[in-house]
């Protein structure tokens, strides 16, 4: 069975509480999710309400990452399908990518709809990603300062003469600055229990911009949603808004970071300057 790579836990303390922000980094399961079913969750309450499935079992925009190291250790993150030119971008968090200090994977696939494939499939069934657009500061930084930056685009190959927007749709993705009073669904594949990898999960509620009243710098600007029990695996996962059922998108606010084991989660938004990393990955401005 293959091994699964451990990635970051940034500990950032948050002002109005005891507990650490980035206890648990949400990005890789400890145990292999080769199979298996989504446990049951109970709801919980607060801003976020945990209600796992997703009711609808997948979305077609939004899948798992799945990703191989030189020493056959996986990763397995979350990520979602956004519009870019080229048809081929998929958004997801930059410490899924590359952890300060650590050698990033050596090849990766995006699934879309992923649910029950098995990890072990991931190359058969998915996307190939082919290259890998994140801030500098990011690859340069130290963990907690560079937490602002954990956000990557993947540019993902075609398959059939198609392109991974082509099939499936995409997402819109928004800028800062964004309203933090607006209902906001954060999708991702968990897999450290009670989840198992392979089933999509979510949480729902109307998340907190936070500011330097509230938190320290690392974590200034993030979106923060209270009472979600997602875990490793869903680092990436796309927040959402605006959710359309008969498209299966909407608009990508932030992208999973980091959480703790209290039942908050920080969504990292995207800042004006990424949209020159979109426009690399997505082969130039749209229009």
């Amino acid at each position: 069975m293959d091994r699964i790579r451990a990635v970051i836990a940034a500990f950032v303390t948050v002002a109005t509480s005891a507990a650490l922000l980035g206890a648990a980094p949400l990005g890789v399961p400890a145990v292999d999710p080769v199979s298996g079913a989504a446990a049951a969750r109970t709801e919980a309450g607060g801003t976020g309400t945990p209600r796992a499935p997703w009711p609808g079992g997948t979305v077609r925009t939004v899948g798992k990452l799945v990703g191989t190291y030189p020493d056959g250790q996986l990763l397995a993150c979350s990520g979602a399908v956004v519009d870019a030119p080229n048809g081929s971008v998929v958004v997801t968090a930059a410490h899924c990518v590359h952890n300060p200090g650590e050698p990033r994977w050596k090849q990766a696939w995006f699934v879309p709809a992923y649910d029950r494939h098995g990890t072990a499939n991931a190359a058969r069934v998915g996307w190939r990603v082919t290259s890998v657009h994140l801030e500098s500061a990011w690859k340069r930084g130290r963990l907690p300062q560079a937490l602002p930056y954990d956000y990557a685009f993947l540019k993902v190959e075609k398959k059939g003469g198609r392109t991974l927007q082509e099939t499936v749709g995409a997402n819109r993705l928004d800028f800062e600055p964004v309203d933090p009073a607006e209902r906001t669904v954060a999708l991702g594949y968990p897999a450290t229990e009670p989840y198992d990898g392979e089933t999509l999960a979510h949480c729902a509620g109307t998340p907190a911009l936070l500011t330097e009243r509230d938190t320290q710098q690392p974590n200034v600007g993030g979106l923060l949603l209270e009472s979600c029990d997602l875990t490793q695996g869903s680092s990436g996962g796309p927040w959402l808004r605006d959710y359309d059922a008969a498209s299966q998108s909407g608009t990508v606010v932030a992208v999973m970071s980091v959480g703790d084991d209290r039942g908050r989660v920080l969504g990292r938004p995207f800042p004006a300057e990424a949209r020159r990393l979109l426009q690399a990955a997505g082969g130039g401005p749209r229009g």
